[in-house]
This record gives structure tokens, sequence and C-alpha cells, in this order.
């Protein structure tokens, strides 16, 4: 899988530390031979499969996403939940997912090659919200909800209340409640076998 590293080819220490996002071995045997997929269930099906694994591998968040050739159903890149793995707050599946979909296509406008899709295991918190129009993808769909991934005590931060309507005024799709239930359940399996609620601050959540 691509890397987004600082200092890429240099030992750096100290401030200058690289980050690495890099996915956990068992992802790249689960994804690479999945051909085209065609239906908004099968895409998120994919998606699902993988926060489900890693929350019985217990080596992340409940959480997952995946970049889309929208028409085609080829995928491009997935994402996991990576705070716990890097330390790295911001390392939320929708950026990960997006950050190596760019490195992939290389571009930093995924729709230059043909239009893309993001699809989610959960509505984006409101830092992946407010990545989302930055990345060029026309479509957004999403599985659990923003209440779903609450009430199992995740702060998904203040989003605008018409975030749906200020998305397709920008000419991005936005499709809801795909497999909504079974992306629900991965987040309450996550929460049942004690897995961390990382909000930023220890003991909130």
């Amino acid at each position: 899988m691509s890397e987004w590293r600082r200092g890429e080819g240099t030992a750096v220490e100290g401030p200058l530390m690289g980050v690495s996002l890099d996915l956990p071995g068992w992802v790249a045997p689960a994804v690479t031979s999945i051909g085209p997929l065609e239906s908004d269930d099968a895409r998120m099906g994919l998606v699902l499969d993988l926060a489900r694994t890693n929350v019985e591998r217990s080596e992340g968040g409940p959480f997952a996403a995946a970049v889309f050739h929208r028409h085609s159903g080829e995928l491009v890149a997935v994402g996991l939940n990576l705070v716990l793995a890097t330390r790295a707050p911001v390392a939320h599946a929708e950026i990960v997912a997006i950050a190596l979909a760019g490195a992939r296509l290389g571009t930093y406008a995924l729709d230059s090659a043909g239009p893309t899709e993001l699809v989610t295991s959960c509505q984006p918190c409101a830092m992946c919200l407010g990545a989302v129009p930055w990345t060029g993808v026309s479509r957004l769909v999403c599985g659990a909800r923003d209440e779903d991934a609450r009430a199992v005590g995740f702060d998904e931060g203040d989003k605008p209340a018409d975030w749906r309507g200020n998305l397709r005024r920008r000419g991005i799709e936005v499709v809801e409640d795909v497999l909504r239930a079974e992306a629900a359940e991965v987040l309450r399996a996550y929460a049942t076998a004690g897995g961390p609620i990382y909000n930023g601050m220890p003991g909130r959540g």
C-alpha cells in the first residue's frame, strides 16, 4: 500500500519524525483480487467487512472507508481508522482512504481521471466531512449514522445542520443508510468488546 510520509528517504527525528499510513498486513490480501463492485450494497459490504475484521482482530477502531471509480465500481483505495496504531489523531478511515487514493491516482483531485466516490462505514465526523469537498469526489455513500456512532460514545464533532445540502450544492451526491443496521452493529460490537473510545481527551467518552 502507498504511504504518506514526511521526510521520505531520510532518517528524521523529533518534531520532523515521519508518520506512515500503513494499513495492517491482512488488508492487501483481502482486497487485491476484488473486481468491480456495481452496487452500493456491494461496495458498502466490502467496507463493512474491513471494519468488522479490524474489530475482530483488535487492530483499531470500528471504521472503514474506500474510494471507488464511481461508474465502473473499480476499487481505488481503502482506509481503516489508524488513530490507535499511529497515535495520529487525524488518521480517520476516510482521511486514510482519501490520502491513499490520491497517492495511487497520482493526483490531489480524485475525479480528474473520471468520477469517484467515497464509501464510508459511518457518516463522516466533523473533520472528515470538512475534507470531503477538497478531495474531488462527486459522491458520498454512508452506512451508519452520526447518532449510531454517538450512541457507543464517539464524539462526532460539530457539523452544520444542513451538511447534506452543503455538499449537494457543491455537486456532491449524498447517499445514506446503505446497510445501516449492519454498520451500526459493527460499532456496537467494538464497544461491547471494550474497544477504546478515542475522543481526544483521556476520560472523555
